[in-house]
């Protein structure tokens, strides 16, 4: 959506420079001109910019973690060369190199380092957050479908850091109890 109006804004811009260089053969032309150059010049972008503004406003208020009824709290520590994951609602479960959540629900991952600063990405579901040793970090995420989701330490922490992945699978709601009970690896 962000592209899509910025894109707009640019052709406009463009068309209205055009007409701006283009040559003037007639004297009353000019005022008619103006109008439509500073409407579409001024009033357009101002528009569509306070529309994007809105969205990225509402989307980005979203994406902050606060707790809220279904909200999945889990935890993500880095260490070379493997992410170790572990899980509010089931207590002592963790898994390595996985990090299992339900789709269609916020997630809340409190990342941290045992080591070196790391980088924790999956970016089909979030943005980039920084591992940091002795500092938590959230990051919501929210897989809409189930599915396996690719996600890296792009943070370089030394040599090998290039293979230091971890997968996101997202279960539906039969699997993620399933896993939360200890039945599903």
């Amino acid at each position: 959506m962000l592209l899509g109006g910025a894109t707009l804004i640019f052709l406009f811009v463009m068309v209205l420079l055009a007409l701006a260089m283009r040559r003037r053969d007639a004297p009353g032309q000019a005022s008619g001109e103006r109008v439509w150059i500073v409407g579409l010049g001024l009033a357009f972008p101002l528009t569509v910019l306070a529309a994007l503004l809105a969205y990225g406003l509402v989307v980005g208020e979203r994406l902050l973690p606060r707790p809220g009824p279904g909200v999945v709290d889990v935890g993500a520590e880095g260490r070379q060369w493997d992410w170790h994951f572990t899980y509010a609602d089931a207590p002592g479960r963790m898994t390595e190199g996985v990090l299992h959540i339900p789709a269609g629900r916020p997630v809340d991952v409190a990342i941290t380092s045992a080591d070196v600063i790391h980088s924790f990405w999956v970016p089909r579901l979030a943005g980039k957050l920084d591992a940091i040793p002795g500092h938590v970090n959230v990051l919501r995420i929210e897989a809409w479908v189930p599915g396996d989701y690719a996600g890296v330490s792009s943070e370089y922490n030394g040599p090998g850091y290039t293979g230091h992945d971890f997968t996101v699978r997202a279960h539906d709601e039969a699997a993620w109890a399933d896993f939360l009970a200890g039945e599903a690896p």
